[in-house]
């Protein structure tokens, strides 16, 4: 999947202006960008009586509001669901994604800091920075609110550059970590299978959906 960094910091930190410069910067240099906000549980995304309510009330697992400009994918879930999962639903067709929140979540973080607000959060893992209006006591890389670009070169060389060319592998909806290797092979046995398929030529991304009925796989496992 793409590259995911979440930015996080107390509320009212400045955390959604940090992502909006990101955004900017990073399509300015040609990257896609995609992002995902953790809103609290109070937030209602359809409201009872409209047509999207009706459909999820009735059983639908997954609803779509497609409009001229933009669609809307409405997918209830029994709990909070991973970072992962979330990005899984976005699809690949992004060189980052950035996120809003998620501080215990495993994505690396920059940590959005302002010195009214008290000190940083405390027991972050995979913190790579701190966007901070004061010089703090740490080994973390700092920046200012107004070093965009230099963030920016960060997310670029950490995390854009080395993934732009990539093999993502789901198995039951979960992401398998793969190393170099595997990578390899996965990619040089799909290329030359589909290259030989009539119509294909360049192959700049490729989706490939396999699933099994349960009751096939269970046979198998107990055979």
């Amino acid at each position: 999947m793409p590259p995911i960094v979440s930015v996080i910091g107390k509320s009212k930190s400045g955390k959604t202006t940090l992502i909006e410069k990101l955004i900017r910067e990073l399509k300015s240099r040609g990257y896609r960008v995609a992002t995902i906000k953790h809103a609290p549980q109070n937030v209602a995304f359809d409201e009872p009586g409209k047509d999207s309510w009706r459909h999820t009330q009735a059983g639908s697992e997954a609803t779509v509001i497609s409009s001229p400009d933009k669609v809307v994918l409405i997918k209830p879930v029994a709990k909070d669901i991973s970072l992962k999962e979330i990005a899984h639903l976005l699809g690949e067709d992004y060189d980052i994604i950035l996120t809003e929140g998620f501080k215990q979540g495993d994505a690396p973080k920059i940590e959005v800091h302002r010195k009214d607000a008290g000190p940083p959060l405390k027991n972050i893992r995979k913190l790579i920075g701190i966007v901070t209006d004061e010089l703090l006591e740490t080994k973390r890389r700092q920046f200012s609110p107004d070093d965009i670009k230099d963030i920016a070169d960060l997310l670029e060389k950490g995390f854009i550059k080395p993934q732009r060319e990539r093999v993502s592998l789901y198995v039951n909806n979960t992401p398998i970590t793969l190393t170099a290797f595997p990578k390899q092979i996965i990619g040089n046995i799909l290329l030359s299978m589909v290259s030989c398929l009539k119509g294909v030529r360049e192959v700049r991304s490729l989706e490939i959906f396999l699933r099994k009925e349960a009751k096939q796989a269970e046979e198998e496992e107990q055979s």
